[in-house]
């Protein structure tokens, strides 16, 4: 059988083969003999080599950040791993997360390593995750990183949260306008367009465009559903394409107005994941490694993979990172300081604090601003709407009281 692999070497460089072997559990015995570490390991070929995990999607977040508190809790306090996760998988509610728990148990009391069960579960779990447990066994320090790696995912949460809090008003304000929009053209409008076709005297210019609009829309909504749905499908295959893909993420990073504002996220995220990474032992070169397998952004992956070569060929990573372009000048710079002081992880975490202020001021500044417009908008399409309605009335009592 063949086995598609992901292996660290003990001097910390992560590589990719496919090898072939009688069974998986031989294959691992055989790798960790010549002292690999083994991070992921899969079968190629056919739908039943895919892991439970990677089938179901990655557990839900809250779910995942109680098991690791609880489970560093418990080896803080001197219970065994195997014992640990004994009890944990027996606490956790959600199906899918329980039987890949009861995997991972049953790999780990066989003699399998934590990050190794872990990371065969594939997308299930951020890749971030099973390399820091990968640095704490190494470490003899399992309970401390994985408290490192719940504080990395709180603060990271913690920034998502304000932002979606902060964006849920403006949406509210956006889709009542549609709402009493469509009443109006669905509803209110041919109820007045029949009214007015009694009428022997021309409708106004604004009446007759507003009823031109609703009888436009009422006739063809089901064509204009259609193509709304085909654009959906259409961008939705066109951004499948890895190609394009790329380019759009490099289009959104530069993007007007909310270019920067992404661009500044995804640093923060990025040098929130590093320094996560670097605490734990992982080496630079590995940590851009899985940095780049994480980041959302595909451009800035690849742009990432490239930094993560120079800095192996023995660059420096503030300059890898100056000579692409991948980040702000202050970033490089911070980067820089904390290199050449030696405290890079240090300076990482002040880098991300310094970002995630400035994204919490930038979309409350920016919500600050779209509220009032929204409600300028949707004041003025209503209005325009009920003045072209009753226009021809008021048309109509100038005539009689004359």
């Amino acid at each position: 059988m063949e086995f598609r692999c992901r292996l660290g070497t003990p001097s910390g460089e992560i590589v990719e083969g496919t090898y072939v072997a009688e069974s998986e559990e031989r294959l691992r015995r055989e790798l960790e003999e010549k002292g690999l570490y083994v991070l992921a390991l899969r079968r190629r070929g056919g739908l039943g080599s895919l892991s439970f995990g990677q089938r179901q999607g990655r557990v839900r977040r809250r779910d995942f950040l109680v098991f690791n508190q609880e489970l560093a809790t418990l080896l803080k306090a001197g219970m065994p791993l195997v014992q640990s996760l004994d009890i944990l998988r027996q606490r956790v509610a959600d199906p899918a997360f329980k039987a890949v728990l009861d995997t991972v148990h049953d790999k780990v009391k066989g003699g399998t390593a934590l990050s190794d069960a872990f990371a065969e579960h594939g997308a299930m779990f951020p890749a971030v995750y099973s390399a820091s447990l990968l640095a704490g066994e190494r470490s003899g320090s399992l309970d401390g990183v994985i408290r490192r790696y719940v504080g990395y995912e709180k603060l990271v949460g913690a920034v998502r949260s304000r932002t979606i809090s902060a964006l849920i008003y403006p949406a509210i304000l956006v889709a009542v306008m549609t709402i009493l929009v469509g009443i109006i053209v669905v509803l209110v409008l041919p109820a007045f367009s029949d009214f007015y076709s009694d009428f022997d005297r021309p409708l106004p210019v604004l009446t007759r465009a507003i009823i031109g609009v609703s009888d436009l829309i009422i006739a063809n909504g089901w064509l204009g559903a259609l193509v709304l749905l085909g654009l959906v499908v259409a961008g939705a295959t066109w951004g499948r394409r890895p190609s394009q893909r790329l380019r759009f993420d490099r289009w959104v990073l530069g993007a007007p107005v909310v270019g920067p504002t992404l661009a500044k996220f995804y640093t923060s995220q990025l040098a929130r994941m590093l320094a996560t990474l670097l605490g734990g032992g992982i080496p630079l070169v590995q940590a851009l490694e899985i940095a780049a397998r994480s980041i959302a952004n595909r451009h800035l992956a690849a742009e990432l993979d490239v930094v993560r070569l120079r800095v192996q060929e023995g660059h420096g990573f503030a300059a890898a990172l100056r000579d692409r372009g991948i980040l702000a000048d202050v970033a490089v710079k911070m980067v820089e300081v904390g290199e050449s002081t030696g405290a890079l992880q240090d300076m990482l975490n002040n880098l991300s604090d310094f970002y995630d202020e400035e994204i919490e001021t930038e979309v409350t500044r920016a919500i600050t601003l779209v509220e009032p417009a929204l409600l300028v908008v949707m004041g003025i399409v209503i209005a325009v709407v009920v003045l072209g309605l009753y226009l021809p009335l008021f048309e109509l009592n100038a005539v009689a009281g004359g």
